[in-house]
């Protein structure tokens, strides 16, 4: 199926049918050639229509002033409006279940207010071990707030001894022995360690059966893989915008609300003007009554600018369509182990199963320290370091991501063969 040979990756780079993609995004320089970039998971590369974007929200400014609320191509008043179809489409969900507003970590303690819920006996978090930062500080911060100590509200899931990612029988078994003290299943969709997708329709029925409530933090899922959310049916989700999908530093996040929930204005939450009824916004009286759906969580006016760059991403994203991305992405990526698999001292901890990845990879080296990263990254390649996570790890890994709008099997090929070189 595959062969270690530069031929065949130029080969599979011509018959890419997603190849043009590439063209429309810059890249950073190394000795005057384009880096080996393997770091979407952290942060995308920018898209060439970011730019002309950012100029037309600006000379609407210039030009119009206060008036760009209500004028224009895009009116700032409904900006949140133009990218609901591709984000809908993006995450699997109805338009009605999903908006852009603030940033990741602000959302996801705006949907707690709304779905942890601790009441006598139902108060426990369940969470994955070893977590991005963000969801740890948000979650412990989130129990004391409610006056519970993180150590008995939060239930952490690890992998078994000597393994590097979790069982799905490990987790549903969790959640089964949590039962009625579970209020709340709050799980990465792909760690950003390992790089394991979970299941997330399974974690859904099984957090759902013992009454709990179910929430995702898709920071390292959205844009990278396929996903159901509606159909999956977790009460929300949210993710942010600058890593796969490409919307610069900061970029604005994602939030979903599952329709059951949007059609209830009597469902607690932090309330602000931009989440009020529309059609009486301007009228500024007292008394919030939240739009319909994921609108009704907005707080303030859209930050238009870096919105603007989302949706250039956004556009981008939806004309090549997450379903022809992901069957790149699957071929890339298993381009990829299959060259790493044959290099000593070198091993990928990331699922072998597709169905449990996206195209991240993570990898452990021989040595303990980050002197093959930083190898690497002399010779022009911009991948990522993280410090071990696990209880009882030492050293760290080495995160790639042959990500299927902007990287080549070329790059893969390049990458593979410069560690095979150096072993």
């Amino acid at each position: 199926m595959f062969e270690n040979a530069l031929s065949f990756a130029k080969a599979q780079d011509a018959a890419d049918p997603l190849r043009k993609y590439r063209d429309l995004f810059y890249f950073p320089q190394h000795d005057g050639q384009d880096v080996i970039y393997l770091c979407g998971n952290s942060l995308g590369l920018q898209p060439k229509t970011v730019g002309p974007a950012l100029e037309h929200e600006l000379k609407h400014w210039r030009e119009e002033a206060v008036e760009g609320h209500f004028k224009g191509k895009y009116p700032w008043m409904y900006y949140h409006k133009f990218l609901l179809p591709q984000t809908a489409r993006l995450v699997g969900a109805k338009e009605s279940e999903v908006v852009v507003m603030n940033t990741l970590t602000t959302n996801l303690h705006l949907l707690m207010v709304s779905f942890y819920r601790p009441e006598q006996g139902r108060y426990k978090i369940l969470m994955e071990g070893g977590a991005f930062p963000s969801d740890q500080y948000a979650v412990e911060t989130q129990v004391k707030y409610h006056g519970y100590e993180p150590s008995d509200a939060i239930i952490e899931l690890f992998p078994r001894k000597g393994e590097y990612y979790l069982r799905t029988e490990d987790i549903l078994d969790q959640i089964k022995a949590a039962g009625s003290e579970l209020a709340l299943v709050m799980i990465g969709g792909v760690n950003y360690y390992s790089g394991q997708f979970f299941d997330l329709e399974a974690i859904t029925k099984a957090g759902h059966a013992t009454g709990a409530k179910v929430g995702f933090d898709l920071a390292h899922a959205a844009g990278n893989l396929p996903l159901k959310l509606h159909d999956w049916g977790p009460d929300f989700a949210v993710w942010c915008s600058y890593k796969y999908l490409n919307s610069g530093p900061g970029g604005p996040s994602g939030l979903f609300v599952h329709e059951r929930h949007g059609k209830n204005p009597d469902l607690p939450r932090f309330g602000g003007w931009w989440g009020h009824d529309e059609e009486s916004r301007f009228e500024m009286r007292k008394g919030f009554h939240p739009m319909e759906g994921a609108a009704g969580w907005q707080l303030s006016n859209a930050q238009i600018l870096s919105m603007a760059a989302h949706k250039a991403s956004l556009d981008i994203f939806d004309e090549a369509g997450i379903g022809a991305l992901r069957q790149k992405s699957l071929k890339l990526t298993a381009y990829l182990e299959w060259l790493l698999k044959d290099i000593p001292n070198l091993k990928v901890i990331t699922p072998t199963e597709p169905e449990a990845r996206g195209c991240q990879l993570s990898i452990v080296t021989k040595t303990p320290d980050k002197s093959l990263f930083d190898f690497i990254s002399a010779k022009g390649v911009v991948a990522d370091w993280r410090e071990a996570n696990l209880p009882g790890e030492e050293g760290g890994i080495i995160r790639v991501a042959p990500v299927p709008l902007y990287n080549s099997f070329e790059d893969v090929w390049r990458f593979a063969k410069m560690l095979k070189d150096n072993a």
